[in-house]
């Protein structure tokens, strides 16, 4: 049977897909119907929110950083429905639009459910979702959830409008602001964090319950016609055998999809958290410390002595150490947090970084290892986001050479030192 799937969707940020999909997964839950979440492009936020809402893990599958061969894996993976969420508005992506919900929802061959923010509009609500229904001919609008609807009236004007359009209308959702989700540091906050993170999921639901039609929806997501991948797609290769990864608030941003390539490798992989001052496993023959915030635990990270010890012993053991974006700062001299307080690091790379000054660093990033980097043997595909300075960097090798997504150098990024190593970048898979 071929697998159901929807992707959904918006004219731009803000019009409350994100919710949407959190109401949708949880109200699936609840009547029992299968379904496996998914997020378009690099987000590490929005998963989380996901497997909340719905009690399974979701993957990230990017039009852009992925092969194509690696997005028809994943997306065959787990049972029932393909729930994917798009980011920022349908056809927005990197350099001329690569890799957005669109190009993703056209590899994929699933209908869109576009979610439309009616709150200042009316009978223009027509010219914008024809606009949408005809720019891509290859992209199908499957269906329209409206939101921010004012009262019953308006309503009636916003679905006389649409009409001739003949797209089904699959609810028209009042504004509720109780449902905002709330945010963070630096705009992210992780599902776990929210005081009141079951009641929203189920709010939402029901917010979502009393308009939706469930069926109409269901219908929609049986016209995807998913191609059927071979299961070959190439795998980023593990760091070694027995990897230690580093997990809690501190470390929180790992891609499961590249951890979970690294069992399929035959990995073993364990977990530890600085943060309760934990060692990685005295056995393993690789650590890996993913991003996340270590600017807001960095006066814990810089007292926990049995992490520091333990990282230490592992490189002195000869194991592969390896940082990315928070990590890669961890394994610093030195960390000046927001409020302009220096903390040291582990000391294992020469790289002073600061949040003292934010600034943002964001963009997609073709990076291939320099000749005499460790682990690193092929080009790949990786994303920067953060706000750190650097404020120094001092004598080691550099681990990549990188263009951003129009083509342009960016230098020599990361550092290495033996066979320790990091980078600002987040690494997704292999280069095409």
């Amino acid at each position: 049977m071929a697998r159901q799937g929807i992707l959904i969707s918006a004219p731009a940020s803000g019009c409350g897909k994100t919710l949407v999909t959190l109401a949708l997964l949880r109200l699936l839950a609840r009547r029992g119907i299968p379904v496996t979440p998914a997020k378009s492009g690099p987000d590490y936020i929005d998963p989380g929110f996901h497997r909340l809402a719905s009690g399974h893990d979701s993957v990230n599958l990017d039009a852009y950083a992925m092969q194509p061969s690696t997005i028809l894996r994943l997306a065959g993976q787990g049972d029932g429905l393909l729930a994917v969420e798009g980011a920022m508005g349908l056809f927005d992506g990197a350099a001329n639009g690569r890799g957005s919900a669109a190009a993703l929802a056209q590899m994929l061959g699933l209908p869109v459910i576009l979610v439309v923010d009616c709150a200042r509009q009316a009978q223009s609500v027509a010219a914008l979702v024809r606009g949408f229904a005809t720019h891509d001919p290859s992209i199908g609008i499957g269906g329209l959830i409206l939101n921010r609807v004012g009262s019953q009236r308006h309503e009636a004007m916003l679905r006389t409008a649409l009409e001739p359009l003949a797209i089904p209308v699959l609810a028209a959702l009042p504004a509720e602001p109780s449902l905002a989700i709330p945010s963070r540091h630096l705009g992210l906050v992780r599902a776990q964090e929210l005081d009141a993170d079951e009641r929203l999921c189920d709010r939402a639901a029901d917010w979502l319950e009393v308009a939706l039609d469930l069926d109409g929806l269901l219908d929609v997501s049986r016209r995807a016609s998913m191609p059927a991948g071979d299961g070959r797609a190439p795998r980023l290769p593990p760091p070694g055998g027995r990897v230690a990864v580093a997990r809690d608030d501190a470390f929180a941003f790992a891609y499961p999809h590249l951890l979970g390539g690294w069992r399929e490798a035959g990995a073993d992989i364990s977990f530890f958290s600085p943060l309760a001052d934990e060692a990685p496993d005295i056995g393993a023959d690789a650590v890996y410390l993913p991003g996340g915030y270590p600017e807001l635990h960095a006066g814990r990270i810089a007292g926990a002595s049995a992490f520091r010890a333990g990282m230490t012993n592992s490189a002195m053991r000869g194991a592969l150490v390896y940082g990315e974006c928070g990590g890669y700062m961890v394994l610093g001299d030195g960390l000046v947090d927001g409020e302009g307080t220096r903390h040291a690091m582990l000391g294992m790379l020469p790289l002073e970084t600061s949040f003292e000054v934010p600034r943002r660093h964001l963009g997609y990033r073709q990076a291939v290892p320099t000749d005499d980097a460790p682990f690193w043997a092929a080009a790949v595909t990786a994303h920067e986001f953060h706000y750190a300075s650097i404020l120094s960097e001092g004598d080691a090798g550099r681990l990549f050479r990188a263009t951003d997504a129009t083509g342009q150098a960016l230098g020599a990024l990361g550092l290495y030192r033996g066979r320790v190593m990091g980078s600002f970048l987040h690494v997704i898979d292999g280069a095409a």
